[in-house]
């Protein structure tokens, strides 16, 4: 049987574009189309690096990549305040869409994406890359085989930290800057994944000079039971560790949990083990591999990171900010 090699193209040319370039590489039956800046300069300079001299198109313009015939899935690389008009743009050209996370800004925005994506049967996922790495996929698979015992509860934190100015994504709140948007969203979507829907959260932040949240810290009480502590950080070099817990022991991801290749499982037992997963390449080839598997099968969600949880999840990150004082233009 012929696998269909799915066309891509990357809307913007920043360095997660570059990073999900690079990964396009390590994909099987996977080709970096056509490439979209806001100057045609730019988007050759990308296309030269990261394309096909024979395949890669380079556009001046986002529009033009909405419209390009020769692309059938486009991923969204630009800052969160543009992901909203970036998305519908695509999706009204007819593309299927992967979205940079944080998804948008707050969820009413992401209720616009995906009602058009619904409205239209076009496939369109959050890009939640570590929901699909081998690593975390294992230690999903440890905690519901029982050797941990009855989950309970999950800790997670991700931080590192930054002297960037004001007018820089992390602390703009123009670019959708704060820790929550750009970090917190790791720890949750995780946090989630392992205990299931939020049921309600309370956080604490600290605000910097910008308005944004420099750090903040969360706790989840989850629908079907279990708690999560959870942080991010623009102010500290965080263990960047995240350890599902249960009545018989522990799994730990760890060495930057969100893109980790080894975890321990530790026991009540004194027992103590290290395991190495290997990811692909530079990691982001596994989110591209399940958008490519879901398009050749007709789905129009992942059942990995379905759009409902999208939502709900920009809701509790709506919450969070609301708690802690950070308002963006877009919440009013």
């Amino acid at each position: 049987m012929t696998v269909r090699t799915i066309r891509w193209g990357i809307l913007g040319t920043g360095k997660i574009a570059k990073a999900f370039a690079t990964a396009l590489k390590d994909t099987p039956d996977a080709v970096l189309a056509a490439v979209a800046s806001r100057s045609v300069d730019s988007a050759t300079a990308f296309a030269t690096e990261f394309g096909s001299h024979e395949l890669t198109k380079s556009h001046g313009s986002y529009q033009a990549l909405a419209d390009d015939p020769d692309v059938d899935a486009i991923y969204i690389a630009t800052p969160h305040p543009m992901h909203r008009e970036n998305a519908l743009m695509c999706l009204n050209g007819g593309k299927h869409v992967l979205v940079e996370k944080a998804f948008t800004v707050n969820r009413r925005e992401a209720e616009d994406i995906v009602a058009l994506a619904r409205e239209k049967k076009l496939f369109a996922m959050e890009a939640m890359w570590t929901r699909f790495q081998p690593a975390v996929l294992e230690a999903k698979r440890i905690a519901a085989s029982g050797e941990i015992g009855a989950v309970a509860t999950v800790q997670g934190d991700l931080g590192f930290f930054s002297d960037a100015g004001p007018e820089h994504r992390l602390f703009n709140p123009a670019l959708g800057g704060g820790s929550l948007l750009d970090l917190g969203i790791y720890p949750l979507s995780i946090a989630a994944y392992f205990l299931g829907p939020v049921q309600s959260v309370q956080a604490v932040g600290q605000l910097g000079p910008t308005g944004v949240d420099v750090q903040c810290t969360f706790a989840l009480q989850h629908e079907h039971g279990g708690v999560s502590a959870c942080t991010a950080s623009l102010a500290a070099r965080t263990p960047a560790e995240f350890t599902v817990s249960g009545s018989k022991g522990f799994v730990r991801l760890h060495g930057r949990f969100h893109n980790t290749e080894e975890l321990t499982v530790e026991l009540d037992d004194g027992s103590r083990r290290t395991q190495r997963v290997p990811r692909i390449g530079n990691g982001y080839a596994h989110e591209i591999i399940e958008v490519n598997r879901c398009l050749r099968e007709g789905l129009t969600e992942s059942p990995v990171m379905p759009l409902d949880e999208t939502l709900a999840l920009m809701g509790v990150l709506d919450d969070m900010r609301r708690q802690i004082g950070v308002a963006y233009d877009a919440d009013r």
